[in-house]
């Protein structure tokens, strides 16, 4: 080979080499571009307050840091003294004490179809500028220059902001990228929802207009165009838990086909699709003839019944000359047609609904397909280990282990797992009882007229005699173990209540009729002839008993303020009486 090839190759790999490298960086660009963190928040430092139909800032001993001269106040992050000040419809940017002026109007960015008390973007404002929006972080600085129409949250992506230029729609991110093209008359999120990352992973489902009317397309959380604007209708399988992949069910006049990502696995050829998330299969409709297609886009029960119903582990495909079963694979299966089976959470389990003489009742198979339980239940479920709530002929609940032994009572209106904890709750709504058991279902403790609060670390079961503390393991701890780091502990003496140290000795006497813990900003509450007041942890007392709660009410205090919740969670605290009742 001569000296010029061998330029010229090393040139060609060259350019080659540097190509590859422009479109990873590129890549990697867009990658970063559209990266944004929430930021958790540890510790509330501010508070909004209310005083005389006026809203100011406290902080979390109960100092004034904002005046109450204000219609609203919002606090995007309460780590942060940073306030948003309305007055006359119109707010303004306080920073550590100082006001930003220099814009028309600023407003917090309140998030939508999320539930919680921070129901505002953390790190970012929308400001207005000569008729036109842009955004602000929380110290100040421009995000983006006043360039949008509009500038509104998305709903269920925190993070997210849809806005809206040249009467058209797109989405940045709370760093100002770009998400998703300005080109389009809707933007919606298509609902694809996990428990442990939310809606991180949810595309988005667009439509342009045109002289034929509204046309769909879709654009994956990654920014990747999946479909283009040219469907009638576009629906995600969001039942199917997959964060690879993106199934879509799409219409094109009037015939339903189905999308993995960019491939068509199933032609535009049917009048409705219908997932069935026990069996991972779609029921197809053809016709007004139906017929099954699993996952691949692959036909298993030929497009040819009358009906097709999904219960249970199994597909029930009729005709007139009467019903076959199938499996999930789309074989036949010899079973009883009366009778269905559902999978559980625990493989050794199957619960059995028998449908005879016009009575639906459930029992319990193993994995063998063995009966363990006659069919003898109004209900079954499962509920966790070798446990299945169970409803009896009246329509009260109880729970059963797998031998059919009641091991909670079925004499209840109510059995439920309470949420992140191994803690099961049963209610009866006549005598108004609330019991707790552990996930042995060892009862831990009941109350009547019960109020249950859920913490951090543990649950709280109260009522105006008594106050349980159970971690969300199922164990009742005393207070001095939950409220370690508090110096004084509710304490009953002799139908009393006062405080004691952790040793018990008395350092606030029992003369009250009840009293709350010390808070996590050193206050309590203190009940005396039916009215509450404030103490600090010093043992001073901050008001003395005035205000008036409902009954079974334990008020929560900062200095001589008082919390009021309402809407979705949002809270303020003041000092005015007449608050209580509104």
């Amino acid at each position: 080979m001569n000296k010029k090839i061998k330029i010229v190759l090393c040139i060609i790999i060259l350019i080659a080499i540097i190509s590859l490298l422009t479109v990873f960086i590129i890549n990697k660009v867009k990658e970063e571009g559209r990266e944004y963190e929430i930021p958790e928040i540890k510790e509330y430092n501010y508070f909004v307050m209310q005083e005389n139909d006026k809203y100011g800032v406290i902080d979390k001993k109960g100092k004034i840091i904002l005046e109450p001269d204000y219609e609203t106040v919002v606090i995007p992050n309460p780590e942060i003294q940073v306030f948003v000040c309305y007055s006359d419809n119109k707010g303004q940017l306080q920073i550590n004490g100082e006001f930003i002026s220099n814009y028309d109007n600023i407003e917090a960015i309140r998030l939508k179809n999320i539930a919680s008390d921070l129901m505002y973007e953390k790190t970012v404002v929308k400001y207005q500028k000569e008729g036109k929006y842009g955004l602000l972080n929380l110290d100040g600085k421009q995000v983006t220059k006043p360039i949008y129409e509009e500038i509104d949250s998305l709903p269920y992506k925190e993070g997210e902001l849809i806005v809206k230029q040249n009467d058209k729609y797109g989405i940045i991110n709370i760093k100002g990228n770009n998400l998703v093209p300005i080109e389009y008359e809707e933007i919606a999120v298509d609902g694809y929802y996990k428990e442990e990352d939310s809606y991180k992973n949810a595309g988005y489902i667009v439509n342009v207009k045109t002289q034929d009317g509204y046309r769909y397309g879709y654009i994956a959380q990654n920014g990747d165009t999946i479909l283009e604007t040219e469907y009638n209708d576009i629906t995600r399988i969001v039942e199917k838990e997959d964060d690879k992949n993106v199934y879509l069910i799409a219409s094109k006049n009037g015939q339903c086909g189905i999308f993995k990502n960019k491939n068509q696995i199933v032609n535009n050829e049917y009048q409705s699709i219908r997932y069935d998330e026990t069996n991972d299969v779609m029921i197809v409709e053809k016709s007004k003839k139906y017929g099954v297609v699993n996952m691949e886009g692959k036909t298993i029960i030929p497009v040819e019944y009358e009906q097709i119903d999904s219960t249970g582990m199994y597909l029930y495909a009729q005709k007139e000359e009467g019903t076959t079963v199938f499996n999930k694979e789309g074989n036949e299966v010899k079973t009883d047609v009366n009778t269905a089976k559902l999978n559980t959470d625990n493989e050794n389990y199957i619960i059995l609904i028998s449908n005879e003489n016009n009575q639906t009742l459930y029992g319990l198979l193993d994995k063998e397909g063995k009966e363990i339980i006659k069919p003898t239940y109004n209900y079954l479920e499962y509920l966790f280990d070798d446990f299945f709530i169970a409803s009896s002929e009246n329509g009260k609940l109880g729970v059963v282990n797998s031998k059919g032994e009641e091991v909670v009572p079925i004499d209840n209106d109510s059995v439920q797992k309470v949420q992140d904890t191994t803690i099961v709750q049963t209610t009866k709504s006549k005598e108004n009882l609330t019991t707790l058991y552990t996930n042995k279902l060892q009862k831990i403790c009941e109350l009547k007229n019960a109020t249950l609060e859920k913490y951090k670390e543990f649950i709280k079961l109260y009522n105006n005699e008594e106050t349980h503390y159970i971690t969300k393991e199922g164990v009742e701890e005393k207070n001095t173990q939950i409220f370690s780091e508090n110096s004084l502990f509710a304490s009953k003496i002799d139908e009393k209540w006062g405080f004691t140290d952790k040793e018990g000795n008395i350092k606030v006497q029992p003369i009250y009729e009840k009293v709350t813990e010390f808070n996590e900003y050193g206050f309590a509450g203190i009940k005396q002839n039916g009215k509450w007041g404030v103490i600090n942890e010093n043992g001073d007392i901050i008001v003395e008993p005035i205000y008036t709660f409902a009954d079974n009410v334990q008020p929560f205090f900062i200095d001589k303020y008082f919390k009021i919740t309402y809407g979705f969670g949002e809270f303020y605290y003041t000092a005015t009486i007449n608050e209580i009742n509104e």
